[in-house]
């Protein structure tokens, strides 16, 4: 057996193997990124929903100041 059959015996199944792990690693991160954007859409939803909250209970005050006003005008 001569040496460029043995390096090829030997380095034919690595270069295979480092392929295969960086496709694997590629889909990993790929996989990651997708959840990820999940999430950020999900905490986006969260932010929106504490926007919707926040400008209700604006809302509900204004009107409880409104009728507290109303019952101090009334009992004057």
């Amino acid at each position: 057996m001569t040496n460029q059959q043995l390096y090829l015996l030997i380095g034919v199944p690595a270069v295979l193997n480092a392929a295969q792990i960086g496709l694997l690693l590629a889909y990993i991160n790929a996989r990651f990124n997708a959840v990820n954007s999940q999430f950020a859409s999900i905490h986006q939803r969260f932010d929106d929903m504490r926007d919707l909250w926040r400008a209700e209970l604006h809302r509900v005050e204004q009107v409880l100041d409104a009728r507290l006003k109303h019952i101090e005008e009334a009992s004057r």
